[in-house]
């Protein structure tokens, strides 16, 4: 199970900071390999139709049309039933750093491909003046 890395991706440099940090034993190769080739910029630069870190957002799956709102966060605050989704995780790791429109590509547990558009981000911290969190 693994994100695909597609397109151009933004992080910001607290998310790139704060994620080179984690035990690079969990780390996986999508994310490491999105830390190796993403553009890093500052929080106060990051434009509002960016996916961070702490960002809620609604995707579309591009196969069934449905509608889910998740909020890309780190480990140890995941709780996936209520839509809080691991960077760590597949689907994650595959929305970080992209923005309103793109499509985020990732493979089930069961090796399906699954794919999803960035609808909408309701919720950016660096949007709301927040560069700390």
């Amino acid at each position: 199970m693994h994100a695909t890395i597609h397109g151009e991706r933004t992080l910001t440099e607290l998310d790139f900071a704060r994620l080179n940090k984690l035990p690079r034993l969990n780390l996986p190769p999508s994310l490491a390999d999105l830390l190796a080739c993403a553009e890093v910029t500052s929080s106060r630069a990051v434009p509002g139709n960016i996916v961070t870190m702490c960002s809620r957002v609604d995707i579309v799956d591009v196969h069934t049309r449905r509608r889910q709102t998740l909020t890309v966060c780190y480990p140890e605050e995941a709780k996936p039933a209520a839509g809080l989704i691991s960077v760590l995780s597949p689907v994650g790791n595959s929305l970080l750093g992209l923005k309103v429109g793109d499509t985020a590509r990732w493979e089930a547990p069961n090796g399906d491909a699954c794919a999803a558009e960035v609808a909408a981000i309701l919720f950016q911290p660096e949007a709301t003046g927040d560069y700390t969190t």
